[in-house]
């Protein structure tokens, strides 16, 4: 029942999205959508019952989350799952900066700028030694980003980079309340997991943080050989949860990683940044007052 209502509200939406016929709310830098008159008249268009305002969308998601409360006894969602980089830490600095930093004692002599653009284009290769970036600790993939970034494949450069990023001094965590709304959240009898593309220093690194014990379980994609947005890895999240992937509900910060990935593997998502911009808005939305 509840996957069903979750599917008409999903096609009320896709219906609205391709007829821009309305926006909803977005965070600051969202981009907004537009389509030309000849676009417009090119594009079959809906029945005039299928043209839905803002209000009639956050009218049903309304109706929808009131249901699911109903359904769990005042919560919308039995378990959270929760993306690692981009929602639940960031990197304390730059990228580049710190490539930047640590690499000048071994010779590297790109400006920042240009260690963020070699960066970002290798980054963005396919990776064909495997079907995953993170292969276990994931050395591999990073010494051919570190080097590609930098020009500098010096063994001790990276090292010391590699065992930089598993330190808290690396990291901060993006809601410094945390850790108080994700016990609120346990108390309630919501599970809660990390979902996260990382390598084996994820683990280490949230003891470092001395976040580890908010959760109930940690999906790594280096760990379950799957990356999002491949929907395996959120099933698997669920497994270790024991809920239902409809029971859950997963908040990221890429909206095809997260949302779509998710999405594909039954749970809900909301977008970190749009849909939700705190964790105590998470847990609000849930039915958990903190």
């Amino acid at each position: 029942m509840a996957s069903l209502a979750r599917t008409k509200i999903s096609k009320l939406l896709s219906t609205a999205s391709k007829q821009r016929c309305f926006s909803l709310p977005r965070g600051p830098g969202s981009p907004s959508f537009f389509s030309s008159a000849a676009a417009a008249a090119a594009e079959p268009q809906p029945p005039p019952a299928e043209v839905l305002s803002g209000s009639r969308i956050f009218g049903l998601i309304k109706e929808y989350e009131d249901y699911r409360r109903n359904l769990y006894g005042g919560l919308t969602h039995k378990a959270l799952l929760v993306d690692a980089v981009g929602t639940l830490v960031v990197p304390s600095q730059p990228m580049a900066q710190i490539y930047r930093q640590i690499g000048e004692k071994y010779g590297v002599e790109y400006s920042e700028g240009e260690i963020l653009n070699r960066y970002r284009w290798a980054y963005g290769q396919p990776w064909g030694r495997s079907r995953l970036r993170y292969v276990n600790d994931g050395r591999q993939f990073w010494q051919y980003i570190v080097s590609s970034s930098t020009g500098c494949s010096d063994s001790q450069y990276f090292e010391e980079l590699y065992n930089y990023y598993t330190t808290e001094k690396a990291w901060h965590l993006c809601d410094p309340n945390a850790g108080k709304v994700f016990q609120a959240l346990r108390n309630a009898g919501v599970k809660v997991a990390i979902v996260s593309n990382f390598d084996t220093r994820l683990r280490p690194l949230l003891r470092a943080l001395k976040c580890d014990h908010w959760f109930d379980a940690v999906a790594v994609s280096a760990e379950v050989e799957a990356e999002k947005p491949n929907p395996m890895i959120f099933l698997k999240a669920c497994e270790f949860l024991g809920v239902q992937s409809e029971d859950a509900v997963h908040v990221g910060d890429d909206r095809r990683n997260d949302v779509w990935g998710a999405r594909d593997a039954g749970c809900d998502a909301w977008l970190w940044g749009s849909d939700v911009n705190s964790f105590n808005e998470v847990a609000q939305r849930i039915g958990v007052q903190v």
